[in-house]
């Protein structure tokens, strides 16, 4: 069964493998399918599981809400977000202003079917809204019981520390923080990571395995198998297209293979295994369109992955590794 760690400075434990759903309910994988995944999250373990409001313009919410339906809500933790478009798309229809963050709270509990979520997170660091108004926004929801805990996505160092400081100024903390990590993307642990341990966040990251990139299906010179998200025409094709263009890069992945092999793991379980390596990583999200998937992910719980073999890994990939912490400030728009 899966693990348990305790999410930044709190004493919320959550499973070391959560389980999202972004590009999946709602899009790629039909309702039926993805309550079976969910189900089979469940029969492995998983009792986290995260959304967005979003994801596939709210209906990842409201698919969660309807296979999560008739589960006990005290023996599970929910997390959603707040700063995308939603709805029409009009000018208050984004951001963190108190105006969307309120609104959207109630939107995503109608949808997800629960009074609260455990965890509400800010999706992006919003530069055109007060850093106050937000924080009082928040902690506005906190109050009400809407949400027990407030984490962030994607903030900057300095970002993360004057949240914090107003969170606490406010009466409650941030814990935690959702960046994209994997053994091709660590731009966060130059800054990221020791402000988050010294602050009394975690890391819950996404894309463990780069869009599927360390899975090793993808061939360098060869074309994006058919039905992978190599080939989604949906948002997919666009995520990964950063890593499929660099051919030594995929060439690298598969020299991965024999480092799986000696730990008797597959290349997507030596992904995920490698991200929980870290300290600060209180879990890795995982996302499936079929429950068999969910089942090879959640074998990555527990392992550990001996310093020799981390180590040839780090020469293996050599500087196809994307590190500049730089880059998370990008993916936060400027208006």
């Amino acid at each position: 069964m899966v693990a348990y760690r305790t999410l930044g400075r709190s004493g919320l434990k959550i499973t070391e493998i959560t389980y999202g759903n972004w590009l999946t309910h709602g899009s790629q994988v039909e309702n039926e399918q993805a309550t079976a995944c969910v189900r089979a999250a469940l029969d492995a373990g998983i009792t986290t599981f995260d959304t967005a409001d979003t994801y596939a313009n709210t209906a990842a919410e409201s698919v969660l809400g309807a296979a999560l339906k008739g589960e006990r809500r005290q023996s599970l933790e929910i997390f959603t977000k707040v700063y995308w478009p939603t709805g029409p798309k009009g000018a208050n229809d984004s951001g963190l202003s108190r105006k969307h963050v309120l609104e959207s709270i109630d939107g995503s509990l109608a949808r997800l079917g629960t009074d609260y979520v455990d965890l509400y997170q800010a999706h992006r660091y919003d530069n055109a809204t007060p850093l106050e108004e937000t924080m009082q926004a928040f902690a506005h929801v906190v109050r009400q019981g809407k949400a027990l805990y407030v984490g962030v996505s994607e903030w900057t160092a300095e970002q993360i520390r004057d949240g914090q400081a107003l969170a606490s100024d406010l009466g409650f903390r941030l814990i935690s923080n959702q960046p994209q990590y994997s053994m091709l993307w660590r731009v966060i642990e130059d800054e990221v990571v020791p402000t988050s341990a010294e602050l009394g966040l975690s890391q819950i990251v996404w894309s463990p395995v780069a869009q599927g990139v360390l899975t090793g299906k993808y061939l360098p010179g060869q074309a994006a198998p058919a039905g992978s998200r190599g080939t989604d025409s949906k948002g997919g094709a666009q995520m990964i297209s950063r890593f499929l263009e660099q051919e030594q890069t995929l060439r690298r992945v598969q020299d991965l293979r024999p480092i799986a092999d000696e730990l008797g793991l597959t290349m997507a379980q030596l992904a995920v295994a490698w991200v929980l390596q870290n300290p600060n990583v209180a879990s890795a999200i995982i996302g499936a369109s079929r429950p068999e998937q969910v089942a090879e992910n959640v074998r990555a719980s527990g392992v550990e992955i001996p310093t020799e073999l981390l180590a040839r890994i780090d020469d293996v990939l050599g500087d196809s590794v994307v590190s500049d912490p730089r880059e998370t400030e990008k993916s936060s728009p400027r208006r």
